[in-house]
């Protein structure tokens, strides 16, 4: 994941010492070659779990998502950040969103998640774990079964990733940044 890392470097526009703008690459617009690469790499490294759907949350995540579930043959699920005229049969979290400074309602359709699942979680970023843990409270009220989470980037310096790991949920992260502080991408 080198090309990922120099993308990062070059790419990244550091907001505060927590934040991390990648609009260039991952948020905002997004480069279908490195987005395919990203998901044949999520494939390959979860590809013994007999995944049968990919979950993950509109929208950031949606591209990288795409490429794993079609890496690995499966239908991709994501959850709505809002309700819509759904059926009343959904499975809706609360979610914080540490960049967005707001909560909002995940929903997914328990149409989409059945008991018989076997689940792999992809999404962009992780810093509080927030987002990965709504997502996994989806899976859990659903009766499906969770293979893993595959993260992009995850923010080593912030908790989400090591708590998520503490309940011996396998968290995969391509690239992991260290540090933000003083204007400098420090990556692991």
């Amino acid at each position: 994941m080198e090309y990922l890392k120099q993308r990062i470097q070059n790419e990244g526009k550091i907001v505060s010492d927590n934040v991390l703008n990648l609009d260039s690459i991952l948020n905002h617009q997004v480069d279908p070659k490195l987005i395919q690469q990203l998901g044949v790499e999520f494939a390959a490294r979860f590809h013994d779990q007999e995944i049968t759907k990919v979950l993950t949350i509109e929208s950031s995540g949606i591209s990288v998502a795409y490429a794993t579930a079609l890496a690995l043959e499966v239908p991709l699920v994501f959850a709505r950040r809002k309700k819509t005229l759904m059926s009343d049969n959904i499975y809706c979290e609360r979610v914080p969103s540490f960049t967005k400074g707001i909560v909002t309602d995940i929903v997914v359709s328990s149409e989409f998640i059945q008991p018989i699942d076997r689940i792999l979680i992809i999404d962009d970023i992780i810093a509080n774990g927030d987002a990965l843990k709504g997502l996994i409270n989806i899976i859990h009220r659903s009766g499906a079964q969770l293979t893993g989470a595959g993260i992009v980037i995850e923010k080593a310096f912030q908790s989400g990733a090591k708590e998520i790991r503490k309940k011996d949920i396998r968290v995969e992260s391509l690239v992991q940044i260290n540090s933000l502080e003083n204007g400098i991408i420090v990556l692991a």
